[in-house]
């Protein structure tokens, strides 16, 4: 919960002037929006979503002012390869040259996922969210190189504002029941500190 406090409290004591410069980039053919302070670049890629394997994918990167915010969109159709798997080796590629100081659950309406902040041997900072979602993986990392100020306040603000537009969910009616019914909060506003509740909710 800790990490989430100061998570928001960063984003209100964001320059307003500055946030006001930045704008929604929809993608509907990748079922995704996100706010940026300018337009991306697009390019098309390989993605390694396992060991030894690597999938079509597409990265859309700004680069500016000590921040890189970017979304890689990696295609899973086909792989034969499970959300957990893809998930963990994911984690694993971001924390090769980083420590990983929060790994908690995320969500972003009905589409769930992980959410990751990391430290990088270089002094770098950054938050990142994973999701398995319509056969892609969606990898959304903004990094201050900077270590700290508006570098920092960019790559949150960014992160935080991925919304996906396919309007379905990647969990079953009966395993979001379950992932209410087992969140403290719901009876008890003292299970915010559970991490099955961290959770954005739009």
């Amino acid at each position: 919960m800790r990490f989430v406090i100061l998570l928001l409290g960063a984003l209100a004591a964001g320059s307003p002037a500055a946030a006001q410069s930045w704008k929604e980039y929809n993608y509907p053919d990748d079922f995704f929006s996100v706010l940026l302070p300018a337009a991306p670049k697009i390019e098309t890629t390989t993605y390694q979503v396992a060991d030894g394997r690597s999938a079509r994918a597409r990265v859309y990167s700004v680069n500016q002012d000590g921040a890189l915010l970017k979304v890689t969109v990696a295609e899973l159709a086909d792989t034969g390869l499970d959300e957990s798997a893809v998930i963990d080796h994911a984690i694993g590629t971001l924390a090769k040259d980083s420590d990983v100081k929060v790994n908690i659950p995320h969500r972003i309406d009905q589409v769930y996922g992980r959410q990751l902040s990391l430290t990088g041997a270089d002094g770098s900072r950054s938050t990142v969210a994973l999701f398995d979602y319509k056969g892609r993986l969606y990898v959304i990392e903004g990094k201050a190189r900077s270590g700290g100020g508006d570098a920092t306040i960019d790559a949150m603000r960014f992160q935080q504002s991925l919304t996906f537009t396919g309007g379905d969910s990647n969990r079953s009616r009966d395993m979001i029941r379950a992932i209410r019914q087992g969140c403290p909060e719901v009876a008890n506003p003292a299970g915010l500190d559970d991490p099955r509740c961290h959770e954005r909710r739009n």
